[in-house]
């Protein structure tokens, strides 16, 4: 059977690498885009008993998601990453490298966002809300944890669409001949110093690292969901430009 040869098994990652992905992405376009602006619309009452019934059990799969897309992908990269594997050293002087290489590092860093800034946020909101339900007091905690959590979930969104842009278009768009065979070092420079200049200043932005977690200012992008989609489109265009003088044959 070929899915028990190396290539078959590489392609069998690839289709459970993206069933895997599609459920995380899935809620998290869910999270941002139906329920924060259905929460906001509900009374307080309804509001906490959704917080505990649902929330609680699509942020299991959320979470879950997250780590097998992420670990699947890694698996794959490094079964493939020898000198005959399809990651080896030319492909990451590759414009298909190069992105995929960025939409990695996006792809890890809302990872890091799941686990380690939502998922413990989110643990204290329902935990108050479980509190309420109970007949106990509200976590005074719990509005700041939910504002934390809002803004890495917007982030995420804002990351999720260049990431699938470069996921496919490594396979996909940046194979044309449009683009050069191999990326020499100056350019490299270039695309990996204004790239990831933009991921870190935006990723502080949503931890509350430059100028706090208030709503307004800079952390516009993040106040509301269209905002957040809006700047995930214009990060595509800007990142697809940046590609273009740097990789163009």
């Amino acid at each position: 059977m070929w899915l028990f040869d190396g290539d078959g098994f590489n392609g069998a990652l690839r289709m459970a690498h993206v069933i895997v992905g599609i459920m995380w992405m899935g809620l998290l376009w869910f999270f941002n885009v139906v329920q924060v602006p259905a929460y906001a619309e509900m009374g307080a009452g309804s509001r906490t008993e959704a917080l505990d019934k649902l929330t609680w059990r699509a942020l299991w799969w959320f979470r879950w998601a997250a780590m097998a897309t992420v670990a699947i992908g890694v698996l794959m990269i490094g079964i493939e990453s020898g000198d005959d594997g399809i990651y080896n050293g030319d492909y990451w002087r590759s414009p298909a490298g190069m992105t995929l290489l960025v939409g990695v590092v996006f792809g890890i860093t809302m990872f890091a966002n799941v686990w380690f800034v939502i998922w413990p946020n989110q643990q204290v909101v329902i935990g108050s809300a479980r509190k309420v339900l109970a007949g106990g007091e509200a976590d005074p905690e719990a509005a700041a944890a939910g504002r934390k959590a809002l803004l890495a979930s917007r982030m995420n969104t804002i990351f999720s669409l260049p990431l699938l842009v470069f996921m496919v278009g490594a396979t996909h768009f940046y194979q044309s001949p449009h683009w050069v065979g191999r990326v020499d070092g100056s350019d490299i420079a270039v695309w990996l110093i204004v790239s990831l200049a933009i991921w870190g200043l935006l990723e502080l932005g949503a931890l509350g690292l430059l100028g706090g977690t208030a709503p307004g200012g800079p952390r516009i992008i993040f106040d509301t969901h269209a905002n957040a989609l809006w700047t995930g489109a214009a990060l595509i265009v800007i990142l697809y430009l940046l590609s273009e003088a740097v990789f163009r044959a």
